[in-house]
């Protein structure tokens, strides 16, 4: 995290410098132009000192959202149009940032909310005969409080998974992006037409770290009131712990490994500590077919090293909500620099890892090439 910090710290220096510049070299008279130029330029200096002193309430995410959107647009099309008249090309430059603008338009208005289907097919010869054929919907980080349409966006999504008619539905975490009441009466409405059962795990937002300390409720009490509400709409949240799933004489395992608050420094590092893994795998008999739920795609190596882990499933990242194709089904993210795994499918040792894109989004308002995702998994026996 700390190189996108100096990313945005380099961007906001030359921009500041070459205002600077001519303020220097116009004599130093303050203009308008200049001071509204200065202000873009360490807009998001501004409005994360404004940040320390108000609440984050869903209407103060919003209102920083779309500021971030509006200086990441204003930074990309001024620098651009700054290195095509230093190449004297302005012509290509005027091009350029009106492709760059459309498409940060496309992504803010169409691209965040343009559902994916992306439907999967996992073979093990570990799996049942009698859950041959079992379909699962796969859902991830929806960030209720950020939503810009709640009954829209999430309406979009229910209707896709009960048209699916998946045997289980697993949800791996992120459900708030700040406090339990994001899942307010409206969401657990909508959340609640979700006709096959849902299984949930916690994630770094989940378990409330984001809270303003000099609030009254504290972390542990926004996950307990999360957790509550979540059991209130039917779902079942597994924390640290490991269900079964039984068809006839035959069963598979299903674990849930919550996101442990203290990780919250680390959760972009590649090297988590594997914490409640311990108890969430204690007694399960690891002869039997596995599935995982975990929000962090970083403790897959940690779940394979203990025996488990047949199909594991993920969330977190969101792709950094921008994808770009490289062709051949390969496509390449700025979560790349962070993450080992960070979007999609992986196999390794006949054990599976599927990374879904989420729903919502964090920071900015914006989905570019990384649509919101729904994954329809099937399993196979290849016995």
């Amino acid at each position: 995290m700390r190189m996108f910090l100096l990313l945005f710290l380099f961007l906001i220096s030359i921009c500041a410098a070459y205002d600077l510049r001519r303020w220097q070299l116009q004599g130093r008279r303050m203009t308008l132009r200049i001071i509204v130029l200065l202000l873009l330029d360490v807009w998001p200096l501004l409005t994360t000192l404004l940040g320390l002193l108000i609440d984050n309430t869903p209407a103060t995410m919003h209102l920083f959202m779309w500021s971030t959107w509006g200086w990441l647009l204003y930074i990309a099309t001024r620098l651009i149009l700054l290195t095509a008249s230093a190449l004297g090309v302005r012509l290509l430059g005027i091009i350029a940032t009106a492709a760059v603008a459309g498409l940060f338009l496309w992504g803010a208005f169409v691209g965040r909310k343009a559902l994916r289907v992306t439907e999967v097919e996992i073979c093990s010869d570990r799996l049942p005969a009698a859950f041959d054929g079992l379909r699962i919907a796969h859902i991830s980080d929806l960030h209720l409080g950020t939503l810009v349409d709640l009954e829209g966006e999430v309406g979009a999504l229910i209707e896709q998974i009960n048209a699916a008619k998946p045997d289980l539905v697993c949800f791996t975490g992120d459900l708030v992006s700040i406090r339990y009441s994001e899942l307010d009466s409206s969401a657990m409405q909508l959340l609640q037409q979700i006709e096959a059962p849902v299984y949930s795990v916690l994630g770094n937002h989940d378990v409330g770290p984001y809270i303003r300390k000099q609030r009254r409720l504290s972390p542990e009490e926004s996950t307990r009131q999360l957790v509550a509400r979540q059991k209130a709409m039917g779902w079942q949240v597994i924390e640290n712990s490991t269900n079964y799933l039984v068809r006839g004489s035959d069963s598979i395992s299903l674990t849930g490994l919550a996101y442990d608050p203290t990780h919250w420094k680390q959760r972009h590092k590649a090297d988590l500590p594997f914490m409640g893994g311990e108890e969430a795998y204690s007694g399960v008999d690891n002869r039997l077919y596995n599935l995982t739920l975990v929000h962090v795609p970083q403790l897959w190596k940690e779940v394979l090293a203990r025996g488990f882990g047949d199909l594991t499933l993920s969330g977190h990242t969101h792709a950094m909500q921008l994808k770009i194709p490289l062709g051949e089904g390969r496509s390449w993210s700025p979560a790349a620099w962070l993450y080992e795994h960070w979007s999609g499918r992986y196999d390794l040792n006949d054990r599976t890892l599927y990374v879904n894109d989420g729903i919502g989004y964090v920071g900015y308002p914006m989905r570019i090439g990384a649509a919101p995702e729904l994954t329809l998994i099937t399993l196979k026996s290849c016995k």
